[in-house]
């Protein structure tokens, strides 16, 4: 290809390369607004409350609506009881899921199974209006039905789905909350404060930086007020969890409390050991960056960059060619 019809190609699709160009460099500026975008967790938290109390208010002013959502709710009940869904073996660790996903509704695992029944029908039922009435899609023979069976089957995922990536994303909130927390507990203990007053203290105050850290706390610092066995309630801590660094922090407490070690010393060790591994994975982040950055620096940058330096020198010898 010569300049000839470089240049020709350039003056036929102008418009094209001019558009592509505009959407690589707004896309460009959306990347780099999304990477310094910080989300204050303190808003969100104070717009969660706001709507909580929206929800009460509502709830006291419009009780018909509760009594219909509780009779909604105990026909599910009777559908999953008459199925016996909730006394298969994997009822309890579903209900486990379902708490670590923070779901903790008494008729969570009600909910659950009823929308995991009915969601392959609704779903099932909607695929093949779509396919066989509205014959959306191009498919004729069995493919039509494998189609449905297909949408069936993805829609019994879903609420696994789901919950799984709940729990994942609680599961983060917590981790990332654990050494602030134990900055909170140190402080505690080196005033002098009991165990027990230490975590209702930092429960407290955790609702400020991490709001399902200061629950689960919360919920711990009442099962050691209420159970015999102290130990059993800070292992409820990790069931509930499933979050390594509150394993390690319980496996502390309990280690203190059976060979009577300084609680001070041993936190304070857990919290700079936590911050050094935060520490190290912001590192890793930021040596990964450079290869994450290649494909949408070639993709978005590159040919602007192309347009801008190149593009007057091609305007210039059109120019000097029509002179010509």
């Amino acid at each position: 290809m010569n300049i000839d019809q470089i240049i020709s190609f350039a003056s036929a699709y102008e418009e094209l390369i001019l558009l592509s160009a505009m959407v690589s460099v707004l896309a460009s500026a959306f990347l780099v607004y999304r990477t310094l975008l910080h989300r204050d967790p303190l808003s969100s938290r104070i717009a969660s409350i706001n709507e909580r109390q929206k929800a009460l208010r509502q709830g006291m002013l419009a009780p018909k609506t509760r009594q219909r959502q509780q009779k909604s709710i105990s026909a599910m009940r009777g559908l999953v009881e008459i199925l016996k869904l909730h006394r298969t073996r994997e009822a309890d660790k579903v209900k486990l899921q379902l708490t670590r996903a923070g779901l903790r509704h008494k008729d969570a695992l009600v909910i659950y199974y009823f929308i995991k029944l009915c969601l392959p029908l609704v779903v099932g039922a909607a695929a093949a209006f779509v396919i066989y009435g509205m014959q959306t899609f191009d498919i004729e023979g069995p493919s039509r039905l494998l189609a449905v069976m297909a949408a069936a089957a993805l829609a019994v995922y879903l609420p696994n789905i789901y919950v799984k990536n709940a729990g994942n994303k609680r599961r983060l909130l917590l981790s990332k909350g654990v050494p602030d927390a134990l900055d909170l507990l140190v402080i505690c203990a080196e005033a002098g404060q009991s165990l027990d007053g230490s975590i209702k203290r930092v429960a407290n105050e955790a609702d400020l930086f991490c709001p399902e850290l200061g629950e689960e706390l919360t919920l711990t610092s009442i099962e050691l007020g209420l159970m015999p066995d102290r130990r059993q309630a800070l292992n409820n801590l990790v069931e509930r969890t499933d979050v390594p660094e509150l394993r390690n922090v319980v496996n502390a407490l309990i280690q203190t409390e059976k060979y009577g070690t300084p609680l001070a010393h041993s936190l304070r060790v857990l919290a700079a050991e936590y911050r050094l591994e935060r520490l190290t994975k912001a590192e890793e982040k930021a040596a990964r960056l450079p290869a994450l950055m290649t494909v949408p620096m070639i993709i978005f940058i590159l040919p602007p960059l192309f347009v801008v330096l190149i593009g007057p020198a091609v305007v210039k010898v059109m120019d000097m060619l029509g002179k010509m």
